[in-house]
């Protein structure tokens, strides 16, 4: 452990590092390839009617990738397109040819909304209920029971053909699946994650990925961000949020936006490591930087000229760039009238010193419209390309801006595709790329020429033209320039946990929880019928695929109302997913936490906004929410009216007698969406939108994000949060997890695989089955620990190391080599082995293959080293489920609880311990009691904590009280 903090402040201005584009790829309806993205590029003639262009016709063969086909019927579509993808950009870079450092290669991949299997599996749900209704809207008619029966069976039978069903469905689902595959397929095994920023999705993915090159905790990151537009309902959400023109029009109006689909990918890796490795190096970023304008109310792109100003002034002196120097500038385009205003105003004063006309500026979205989660990779590879080539493509409009607009500006409109000249003979050509979100994200990234470096790789994905610059001395003196090749840091600065809440089954806050613990009395019960229908989807013993065997959860009822302290109107309430609703709730929580902590002054909002600097709220979700899903279903039903009329069992009826039936149909319908659309409905289908309330609500400069990595999505946010505050472009975070697991739809889908226990959680029983589903939102406030000392802040613990790995396997059974790898990277970051560790917050999740690898794994890394007593090891899930994108956060609270509080907390549900697990070679305990939590002689109390998710998905984090004046 350093004694000098300031050492560990110091080598954060060490991680500057110029980051190359090594390969790229394109798949959108008019460019499958880089070649012909180019050209699509380069048409000089108007691109009509995006809306209508979809990426469904394109064929792509499973058979590469090495899916069973039992998996292929349950894979969303997107999961295929990114296959393609990550394929075609590793290609691109001479994969396999040109190996990648295979276990220090990270996959992020960005999606926003729903993928149409979450679709399907949704609609599945709603058609039984959908079915049932028909079925008492027919006895209601008069139609006989066993008739009106079969009516509903058929119906039934109707929609399970139609969306399809598989035991693989919740597996291949979900958003982090995607990255999951494509780590598997490639071998690749660093860290594996999916991100959610709406619009600004893929610039988040691309600057964490950034971010991670230069902290040197990965060699190489494949970037792929895909967005399809698979939803009616979201469709219609955003034409009500004035972000859709009419469909089909392809033109924009003046307060619209087209959208497009498309999914592209970019190969990373730090540029000396690519001049090393002599790759092909498209293009070189210098800098990526985000903000974020947070204001309370509905979502919205911020209009601020000056925070769009500020951002790339900072972004070009971090890149050691001036704005002269910037010859080419690819913004949003936008054509909603604020965003559109506030963007030329920011650009024509930033680059005010140009001469006339001497900027270019462009957008890709007058080809491709507007891709949301895709739009930073188009854009960046649009640049990359430009630079390669040295031109720069046509642009035949910028959203809103009239070519009037552009007088007396630097700024101009490329007409036809032109040579990019460079200003000089020292500076090489240098681009800068602006994006945006409807949360109020900005960002920026300056982007410049590479040449005379590395051996040029004739792969057949991409472009034949492999010029590279007419001055290479001169770029590569410029980006000698820029910033020094990072360092490597052995002990990167502890990270403190300053502020912590929870809501989990019967636990409404923090301290509660903490009771519940240390009664060692479970939470897990029957869930109410609100939840689970019982009638339509419980079938208690045979796995089936449209019923689960199981009522037991952790129920965590969603918050009617919001925190007293936060301004939202009824109407917006109630059109947030029930996960934004907890997490405001519980970022309430734990703002107050801090104001009983400074005395009791203003409120939580007072006390959020004395958060100085920049920040960042990652909080781990499922990137498909439940409010979109139902949603989607709803609207989707109403198509179904017409096919209750041609039902076979219903032929004995009348026109006459079945008009009459669907008037009662529609008329009883329950949870019917109001044709009138409001603006916010759009606010409640994105992920990240519980970050983005927390950012808004409580006035936080942070940029929110949702993250998404399965069972480990909560210690992924946590390790994009420490990296960010290890990094410097963070100043404080809040993160943790938030998801409600006791629903219908995932009952029903963990059933089908057999995940669910037939009775309750009991991890490392000798009787263990399976886990019971929970809900949950554990949050955390985190700072550098200088910072949180120079403040004086409270410090309830502090993050020591975290490791992460991906087994590159099963998506499904856990991997001891996989899970030790994840612990290895961690033992690396701190000064302290194994055997310091007193106690393991396990997984634990109580299925008999997961809890036998975890221990197996857990003694490989904890049973070597002599102990001076045993290892405690529990799980948070024996007590309130297994709470998904929340677990790691549950498990994070009860460990920073426990430490507190100097007691080792006890595990429930516990009868007979499993003797398979071999617990005494460790030798390791699993108490049912609490008990006192000593200190070693000379040292802090330290514990870790673990996550596993589906994928292979593997997260370790060493925790360490902190004890005052020890540092």
């Amino acid at each position: 452990m350093p004694s000098d903090s300031e050492s560990c402040r110091d080598e954060r201005l060490f991680r500057k590092g110029p980051v190359a584009i090594v390969g790229a790829a394109a798949l959108y309806p008019r460019a499958c390839g880089l070649d012909q993205y180019w050209e699509l590029l380069n048409q000089e003639c108007p691109v009509d009617s995006i809306e209508s262009r979809t990426l469904d016709d394109l064929e792509i063969d499973l058979a590469q990738f090495g899916i069973p086909p039992a998996q292929a019927g349950a894979m969303a579509r997107m999961q295929l397109l990114m296959l393609d993808a990550a394929r075609q950009c590793l290609s691109d870079a001479g994969h396999p040819r040109r190996a990648l450092p295979a276990d220090r290669t990270d996959v992020i991949t960005g999606t926003c909304f729903g993928l149409d299997r979450q679709h399907a599996n949704a609609l599945r749900i709603e058609g039984s209920r959908y079915a049932r209704e028909v079925e008492l809207a027919a006895v209601a008619e008069g139609v006989d029971q066993a008739v009106a029966q079969a009516a509903a069976q058929e119906l039934r039978s109707l929609v399970a053909r139609h969306t399809g069903a598989s035991p693989h469905d919740r597996v291949g689902e979900m958003a982090s699946t995607i990255p999951a595959r494509i780590a598997a397929a490639f071998t690749f095994h660093g860290r594996t994650l999916a991100v959610e920023s709406a619009d600004a999705t893929s610039f988040v993915a691309i600057d964490h990925a950034v971010h991670n090159l230069r902290r040197k905790v990965s060699d190489a990151v494949l970037v792929v961000a895909g967005q399809r537009w698979e939803s009616p309902f979201v469709a219609r959400a955003l034409r009500a949020k004035g972000l859709l023109g009419p469909m089909n029009s392809g033109t924009a109006g003046p307060e619209s936006d087209r959208v497009g689909e498309g999914v592209g990918a970019l190969l990373l890796k730090r540029l000396s490591s690519a001049v090393q490795d002599g790759d092909r190096i498209y293009a070189v970023i210098l800098d990526s930087s985000v903000s974020h304008d947070s204001r309370p109310g509905a979502f919205r792109y911020s209009r601020s000229a000056e925070l769009r100003s500020t951002v790339a002034l900072a972004s070009l002196r971090s890149a050691g760039a001036s704005a002269e120097s910037v010859t080419y500038v690819e913004c949003v385009g936008s054509a909603v009238k604020g965003e559109a205003e506030a963007e030329l105003k920011s650009l024509a004063g930033v680059h005010g010193g140009a001469a006339p006309a001497s900027v270019l500026v462009g957008s890709v979205r007058d080809r491709l419209g507007n891709t949301f989660a895709n739009a930073g990779v188009a854009a960046v590879t649009k640049v990359a390309l430009a630079l390669h080539h040295q031109r720069i493509p046509p642009q035949r409009g910028l959203g809103g801006a009239a070519e009037s607009d552009f007088l007396g500006t630097p700024l101009r409109l490329p007409t036809r595709s032109e040579e990019w000249r460079a200003n000089d003979d020292i500076t090489p050509r240098r681009a800068v790329v602006h994006g945006a979100s409807l949360t109020g994200t900005v960002c920026h990234l300056v982007i410049q020429e590479h040449g005379g470096f590395g051996a040029e790789v004739d792969e057949p994905n991409g472009p034949r033209d492999r010029r590279t610059s007419s001055a290479p001395d001169r770029v590569g003196k410029a980006v000698g320039r820029t910033a020094a090749e990072p360092v490597s840091v052995p002990r990167p600065e502890p990270i403190a946990v300053v502020g912590l809440a929870g809501r989990f089954a019967g636990a409404p806050d923090a301290e509660s929880f903490w009771q519940v613990v240390i009664s060692g009395e479970t939470r897990i019960g029957p869930v109410p019928e609100s939840v689970l229908d019982r009638d339509l989807h419980y079938a208690p013993g045979a796995v089936s695929l449209t019923h689960s065997y199981t009522d037991q959860g952790g129920h965590v009822p969603a918050p009617e109302e919001p925190p007293g302290d936060a301004c939202i109107t009824p109407l917006r309430h109630a059109a947030m997913d029930d996960v934004q609703r907890l997490a405001l709730a519980v970022g309430a929580e734990l703002f107050r936490g801090r104001v009983a902590h400074e005395g009791g002054e203003p409120g939580a909002r007072g006390v959020a906004g004395r958060l100085a600097g920049r920040g960042l709220v990652a909080i781990g979700t499922n990137l498909g929410l439940t409010r979109e899903r139902q949603s989607t279903a709803q609207l989707s039903l109403r198509s179904w009216d017409e096919a209750v009329g041609r039902l076979t069992a219903l032929d004995g009826l009348s026109s006459l007698q079945k008009k009459a039936l669907m008037v009662s149909v529609r008329e009883g319908k329950s949870g019917a969406l109001n044709d009138a659309m409001s603006p916010v409905l759009l606010d409640g289908c994105l992920a990240s939108g519980a970050a983005a309330l927390l950012a808004h609500e409580y006035r936080l400069d942070a940029v929110p994000l949702g993250v998404e990595a399965a069972c480990a999505s909560s210690l992924a946010a946590l390790d994009i949060c420490v990296g960010a505050l290890r990094q410097g472009t963070a100043d404080f975070a809040v993160t943790g997890g938030v998801e409600l697991a006791c629903n219908t739809r995932d009952m029903v889908l963990c059933s089908a695989l057999g995940l669910l226990s037939h009775g309750k959680n009991a991890p490392f029983d000798q009787a263990a089955d399976g886990f019971s589903p929970g809900n949950g939102c554990g949050l955390f406030l985190l700072k550098r620990y200088s910072d949180a000392r120079r403040d004086g802040d409270e410090i309830i613990g502090l993050i020591r190391g975290i490791g992460a790995s991906n087994d590159a396997k099963s998506l499904i059974a856990p991997d001891v080599e996989g899970q030790l790898l994840a612990m290895q990277r961690a033992f690396t970051e701190v000064d302290f082995g194994p055997s310091a560790v007193d106690y393991l917050e396990a997984h634990g999740t109580g299925t008999k293959v997961g809890d036998r690898v975890e221990i197996a794994a857990a003694a490989r890394m904890y049973g070597g080293e002599r102990r001076a007593r045993p290892l405690e090891i529990g799980s948070a899930k024996s007590f309130f489920g297994h709470t998904f994108a929340a677990a790691g956060s549950a498990g994070l609270l009860r460990t920073l609880l426990a430490m507190r509080a100097g007691t080792l907390p006890p595990n429930a549900n516990l009868r007979t311990l499993n003797p398979a697990l071999g617990l005494d070679a460790i030798p390791a305990v699993v108490s049912t009691e609490p008990s006192p939590w000593s200190r070693q002689p000379g040292q802090p109390r330290r514990a870790a904590v673990s996550s596993f998710g589906t994928g292979g998905i593997n997260y370790h984090v060493l925790v360490e009280e902190h004890l005052d004046g020890a540092r």
